[in-house]
């Protein structure tokens, strides 16, 4: 995936400026898919240029005009033509993991507070993400009867993050448990 398939994606789900799209990258897509503020504004151009976006300016009281950004039809038609194409399975990159297989030429309870950091860092975007799932997607019994894809799909890539955090939580902790043990003197 490029950036610019993230940024039409938020920009189908919600037209806005350069500045509004670099917040909704660190709320919520920024979780699956990075970019600086920088990046977007030069990503931005690029797709303006090519004619994958519209830009309307728009005037702001005591402020400068600020453009806003929505996707043209070819850019519809670009991201139309990337969801077609088959994406390879992601391969994971995870420097903790190698720490972990390191450390049995180690002190194996020297990596106990970078794991327990680790866990913190995950119990903090489960408890984001839980609670973006309780406001955004209240209860079952308030959606609404037509189903609604855009916030649906959300929910679902949401559901994704959720059990990804879960699962990372239980494996730190599974982790933490064996450095625990491992360390215990015998």
């Amino acid at each position: 995936m490029a950036i610019e398939h993230a940024i039409l994606v938020s920009l189908l789900e919600k037209p806005g400026s350069g500045y509004e799209l670099a917040r909704r990258f660190e709320r919520s897509i920024g979780y699956f898919w990075t970019a600086s503020h920088q990046q977007i504004y030069r990503v931005l151009k690029r797709m303006e240029n090519d004619g994958w976006v519209d830009v309307r300016d728009v005037p702001q009281h005591g402020r400068p005009d600020k453009k806003e950004y929505s996707v043209a039809d070819l850019g519809r038609a670009a991201l139309s033509s990337w969801l077609h194409e088959p994406v390879e399975p992601e391969s994971l990159r995870h420097d903790l993991a190698v720490k972990i297989r390191g450390a049995a030429f180690d002190d194996p309870a020297a990596l106990i507070d970078e794991v327990e950091r680790h866990r913190r860092t995950h119990a903090e975007r489960l408890a984001h993400y839980l609670a973006g799932e309780e406001r955004d997607f209240p209860s079952a019994e308030a959606e609404p009867e037509a189903p609604d894809a855009g916030r649906e799909l959300q929910h679902v890539v949401l559901r994704g993050g959720i059990a990804y955090e879960r699962m990372t939580l239980a494996w730190l902790d599974d982790v933490l448990a064996t450095l625990h043990r491992l360390a215990a003197p015998r």
